[in-house]
């Protein structure tokens, strides 16, 4: 009982120190879901575009989550040919040790025997296997005091901002039995905000999404048919079939330490549209960590995302212009034009009424007058096409697209006409300025 109350008043102070310093973030107001946890978000997955935030940027305990990193680095080993799914790596004793460690979440494995990459992510992924995360990432980095190196370097190249990853599976550095990495601290915790955590759900899901078979799948046998045989239970439970099904729902991960508290990185998907959403320490109605608490909330800020915002589409259409533009001293008088695809964005229903979108040519195909000048060439981009009065957006990534809009071509040639021709529609114009 000591052990446990020594845990909870050191990640308390850990949060307290943390707060205080030049690592921390600053406390943000209510979301508007009024989500009850440390921190949250939900993000369009597509676009990168918050829609909802409380104490975003806020580094905390991730626990779990931080295999998410992990499936990251493999995916990308993976991608790049220096492992193979079907590898085998032979488990070493730290890896022995915690993986049959009592209290941990794991799949068994034995001493001395060698088990596939394939393998081991599911039993990391589906199971949240602390010994499988453990062994991936010697088998990547050779070590798992190197694989954290690469895993901040990793952070830092996708544009995360305030994290700390000092192990690979999320345990608590003190829970590692004393053989926690090479160059961190027996006290050290994964630390990550809630923008980061969404942060990486976007990158990983954009650079592999094939990462969401995996952690969307509720049950799978490690070992089937053999005397290892284990089935594997999903710990998302906003998964089909699950306590707190969810429809979409197809990932991420769950975390859990005294530390972190109930923590969750979840998505779900409806008619092409995909959300990701993140739950920091989940409170329930008394102030308490509540493991419930973290799906119950995901999915209030999901039905946000997918109830409160819909889908709108502007073509040229959508313009005074239309279709055609006059051509300034042009063969032809007008020119037809196109965009290569709509613009389509997610906007609150209640401010659709507000927003439109406008045609805005470019400077140096434009005369003094501002009208389009000949000559014009047939697939020349001659402007863009873009969103008007929406609100200003926050994205999780500063290189996102931050205004909607898409280019606009000519669909046609239009030469520019020869000086008689010119002139004479010059001095027809004056004529009629003169006389009416």
């Amino acid at each position: 009982m000591k052990k446990v109350t020594l845990k909870k008043n050191l990640s308390a102070a850990m949060i307290s120190l943390l707060a205080l310093s030049s690592f921390g973030g600053t406390v943000h107001g209510e979301s508007k879901t009024g989500i009850n946890a440390d921190a949250a978000i939900l993000v369009n997955a597509e676009t990168g575009k918050i829609v909802d935030k409380y104490n975003e940027d806020q580094p905390l305990g991730v626990a779990s989550m931080t295999k998410m990193m992990t499936e990251y680095l493999v995916l990308e080993a993976i991608d790049k040919g220096k492992i193979e799914w079907t590898d085998t790596y032979k488990i070493s004793d730290k890896v022995y040790q915690l993986a049959n460690a009592p209290g941990l979440s794991n799949v068994p494995l034995r001493a001395g025997d060698a088990y596939t990459i394939k393998e081991l992510y599911e039993a990391m992924v589906i199971k949240s296997g602390n010994g499988a995360a453990i062994a991936l990432s010697e088998a990547v980095a050779g070590s798992e005091g190197e694989f954290v190196k690469r895993m901040n370097a990793k952070a830092a190249q996708l544009g995360m901002e305030h994290y700390k990853f000092v192990n690979s599976s999320g345990l608590s550095n003190y829970d590692m039995l004393g053989m926690h990495p090479e160059g961190t601290g027996v006290n050290d915790e994964n630390m990550v905000s809630a923008e980061d955590m969404a942060t990486l759900a976007y990158r990983l899901i954009k650079d592999y999404p094939e990462v969401l078979k995996t952690s969307g799948t509720n049950y799978k046998y490690f070992r089937k048919g053999t005397d290892e045989e284990y089935l594997m239970k999903n710990t998302n439970a906003l998964l089909k079939d699950r306590a707190y099904s969810y429809k979409g729902a197809d990932g991420l991960k769950t975390g859990t330490t005294p530390f972190a508290g109930s923590t969750f990185t979840g998505t779900a998907e409806r008619d092409g549209v995909r959300y990701i959403t993140v739950i920091l320490d989940a409170k329930d109605q008394y102030g308490q960590p509540s493991s419930a608490e973290r799906f119950i909330q995901a999915a209030k800020m999901l039905d946000y995302g997918f109830t409160q915002y819909e889908t709108v589409q502007y073509t040229l259409d959508d313009t005074e212009t239309k279709d055609a533009l006059p051509v300034q001293d042009g063969k032809e008088a007008e020119v037809k034009i196109t965009v290569d695809k709509p613009i389509k964005v997610r906007m609150m229903k209640k401010e659709i009424k507000q927003a439109g979108v406008e045609l805005k040519l470019d400077k140096d195909k434009t005369g003094e007058d501002g009208k389009l000048q000949a000559p014009v060439e047939k697939g020349e981009k001659i402007g863009e096409l873009v969103l008007k009065n929406e609100k200003e957006a926050e994205y999780i990534l500063d290189g996102l697209q931050r205004d909607q809009k898409v280019n606009v071509y000519a669909s046609s040639t239009v030469e520019k006409a020869n000086w008689f021709v010119r002139s004479a529609r010059n001095i027809g114009e004056f004529l009629k300025d003169i006389f009416g």
